[in-house]
């Protein structure tokens, strides 16, 4: 006899399943620090079309810069949140624009996350410097954290970032939980690296300090799980939303950043107009 859930609990654990992909938490709450809208002040938001995927948008880009943001604009306190007093993880050159992308190679949603942020990453122009940041939550989080500091230092990230979560996800030839720097090091060997130098340098004073640091970012930034975008150290985006409006939400942040970090405009000399003015008064005047 086959036993069958009622359509009620059946539903529940599906929905259940849905939002333990949506994200994967530190069971930690966020930091202070956060500023949200007053939803009776927030400006009514005017929906657009969705837009196809593989459509070309309405207006091009420019040389040099990001397509125009699609869809409709973000709402403060529920999509995304301002970071009081927040600042870039790495802050880097004049009018650039920092997207962290906060991630675990242990946590399903950011696996399935990857590609998606892989292809957005790909479309973007100079001044936006992508740069993932691995969350040492602790727990078995800390030995994959370890791990991406480690590969990042030895010039190993970027031909292993997908090959690990292949490794954890798919393939399961490395454990979520209980994994040994051992057979962290034997997974990095298979690419190139020595495995003992990989160990070594997983336990290394440089390495436990890119943990502290991305410790702290993640404090002061208020976040709490994975995946999670930051812009330029201001914008959280919320946690738990389709990728797709995710990506959208970011998108629209990177326009604002990049509008807040434009230099201003020369002010103009009032003296030197004051003088071109002069002669042209002179000879009205005569």
């Amino acid at each position: 006899m086959t036993l069958r859930l009622p359509v009620t609990a059946r539903s529940g654990l599906l929905l259940t399943a849905l939002l333990a992909l949506a994200a994967c938490s530190s069971q930690e709450g966020p930091a202070p620090g956060e500023r949200t809208a007053d939803p009776a002040a927030a400006p009514a938001q005017t929906s657009a079309p969705a837009q196809a995927e593989g459509d070309v948008p309405a207006t091009p880009a420019a040389p040099g810069e990001a397509a125009p943001p699609q869809g409709p604009a973000p709402t403060l306190g529920v999509e995304y949140f301002e970071i009081a007093g927040g600042q870039p993880f790495a802050p880097g050159p004049a009018g650039t624009v920092e997207v962290v992308e906060v991630f675990g190679y242990t946590c399903p949603a950011c696996a399935r996350f990857e590609p998606l942020v892989s292809a957005w990453k790909a479309r973007q122009p100079a001044y936006v410097r992508f740069t993932p940041v691995a969350a040492p939550f602790g727990g078995y989080w800390m030995p994959y954290a370890k791990a991406f500091y480690a590969a990042d230092s030895m010039g190993l990230r970027e031909k292993t970032h997908d090959a690990m979560f292949q490794a954890v996800h798919v393939d399961r030839s490395l454990p979520a939980q209980g994994v040994t720097d051992e057979q962290i090091a034997a997974f990095y060997a298979g690419h190139g690296a020595n495995a003992q130098e990989f160990a070594n340098t997983m336990s290394s004073f440089a390495v436990d300090a890119r943990m502290k640091r991305a410790t702290q970012f993640l404090q002061r930034s208020g976040v709490d799980a994975t995946p999670t975008i930051v812009v330029d150290g201001k914008y959280r985006i919320a946690s738990g939303q389709p990728y797709e409006d995710v990506l959208r939400i970011t998108d629209h942040l990177v326009a604002r950043a990049r509008a807040e970090n434009a230099p201003a405009a020369p002010a103009a000399d009032a003296a030197t107009d004051a003088e071109a003015e002069t002669p042209a008064a002179e000879e009205a005047a005569g």
